[in-house]
């Protein structure tokens, strides 16, 4: 099952691009991840990442623990995606131009729909835009 949503963000797209392109700052709009250990190669294919969870519980998940992401695609300036292998999901974020030099961001979501509602993930795309677009404003000085 795929969930998508999208937000315009009021930044340039590489202003967007450069805080994605920091690994330690997906703990900062990714709702659940508290901090990110990426590893020596950073934001590219193939980077397995420790995360640190924080946060409420889902069905079948305690609060807290860590966990490992995988990236799995990156397009510098247009495109990220990892998979969470503890959680089982696929997630995915596409960055394009919008009026005024702002950004539209698209995030989707992959996993099944038991782990969807299990985990607890449903929300979290549109509540991942939503703290993105928090911390653009935070770094426009909006």
């Amino acid at each position: 099952m795929q969930i998508e949503a999208q937000r315009e963000l009021l930044a340039p797209r590489g202003d967007v691009w450069s805080l994605l392109a920091e690994p330690r700052h997906l703990s900062d709009w990714w709702p659940g991840y508290t901090a990110i250990r990426a590893d020596r190669r950073g934001l590219a294919e193939g980077a397995r990442w420790d995360v640190v969870r924080g946060g409420a519980s889902g069905l079948l998940r305690r609060p807290g623990g860590d966990g490992l992401i995988v990236v799995t695609a990156v397009e510098t300036g247009l495109r990220f995606g990892w998979q969470d292998v503890q959680q089982a999901f696929v997630a995915e974020i596409l960055l394009e131009p919008a009026a005024a030099g702002h950004t539209r961001a698209t995030l989707t979501l992959q996993a099944s729909w038991w782990r969807l509602v299990a985990e607890g993930l449903r929300p979290a795309p549109r509540q991942a835009l939503a703290r993105l677009h928090a911390l653009c404003q935070t770094a426009a000085g909006l």
